[in-house]
């Protein structure tokens, strides 16, 4: 279910929904090919282990929300964006964003120069957006872009063409950025979120390519969701056995297409059209039948749901929550 309930058992990561990651998106601006939008969805409406509706608060106060940037192709973090919320007592929420460079980027620091104080959240029907210099923000419940026959995932892999997404709302992290504030040429994109606690800073989730936690087993998977991409390669073994029992793979083939799916970042030329899997990401690009192509060996090719209807033409291009 792309990155959604990436946690244990299918559900969330230290088992709060604000801090599941469930999509990384990045494309050129509509109409600006000089700049570039990046999108990170965390906090899905609803659970699905136990089933029901997550809580109303969008993002977790004093948690970091991070997207980091790879721009000479090491698998670590030359750029990062580390966004923070903070809730006032009538239960509104505001954000505060940090551009980080060089070395610094690659920890876990509220250290960087401030682009973005007090921007607010939304929570209704209408984007509220921040401007600040040549970049906008947004930050609040959108229209889950994603879309999938999850339930047919469970019945196995019997897909009726039901989209259990069509729906749901998640909490949508965008930033429309000059492709300049990227670095040069091709980067390397991962997104992660960061719990705050009495230990100090804790990874919860993170991931670039989409649906590749998910499929992972129980403990294997909370390693690969602390780590980091440039030590993805220690899971290349587990990867390729994954592959091999879904997809009938013989072991080599398996650790050649294990091999192409790590380490864990999605890779972006702003120059060029973005399209999955072959540079960055679109709202409407059919990751499941790309990833369930792969995973079973062309066994299956696709789940008969397509993207959803509701998507803007203008920032922040995700469509108004549901209801």
């Amino acid at each position: 279910m792309s990155h959604h309930a990436s946690g244990p058992n299918f559900g969330f990561p230290r088992g709060d929904a604000r801090l599941d990651m469930t999509d990384l998106f990045a494309f050129p601006k509509p109409g600006d090919r000089g700049k570039s939008i990046l999108v990170l969805n965390v906090h899905p409406s609803v659970a699905v282990n136990p089933p029901g509706p997550t809580t109303a608060e969008p993002f977790a106060p004093g948690a970091l929300y991070e997207i980091k940037v790879d721009t000479d192709g090491d698998a670590i973090a030359d750029i990062a964006y580390s966004v923070r919320f903070a809730s006032s007592k009538d239960g509104k929420q505001t954000a505060k964003v940090r551009r980080i460079q060089g070395a610094r980027a690659t920890g876990m620091f509220e250290e960087g120069e401030v682009i973005v104080e007090e921007a607010p959240v939304s929570v209704g029907r209408g984007a509220l957006v921040t401007k600040a210099g040549d970049c906008r923000f947004f930050f609040g419940w959108r229209s889950d872009p994603f879309f999938f026959d999850a339930n047919g995932l469970f019945n196995k892999m019997q897909f009726t063409g039901e989209d259990f997404f069509a729906d749901k709302n998640v909490c949508s992290i965008v930033l429309e950025l000059p492709n300049s504030a990227l670095g040069t040429n091709v980067v390397g994109l991962w997104a992660r979120t960061l719990d705050n606690t009495r230990e100090g800073w804790v990874q919860a989730d993170r991931g670039g390519r989409p649906l590749q936690a998910v499929f992972l087993p129980g403990e294997e998977r909370e390693a690969y969701l602390k780590g980091e991409p440039a030590d993805d390669d220690r899971f290349v073994g587990v990867f390729a056995h994954e592959l091999e029992h879904s997809g009938g793979y013989t072991p080599e083939c398996a650790v050649g297409v294990a091999r192409k799916l790590l380490p864990d970042i999605l890779f972006y030329d702003p120059r060029g059209p973005a399209s999955f899997p072959h540079n960055g990401r679109t709202l409407t690009d059919d990751v499941v039948d790309v990833f369930f192509s792969m995973l079973t060996n062309g066994k299956v090719t696709g789940d008969k749901v397509g993207p959803h209807g509701d998507l803007l033409d203008e920032f922040p291009y995700l469509g108004p929550p549901h209801d």
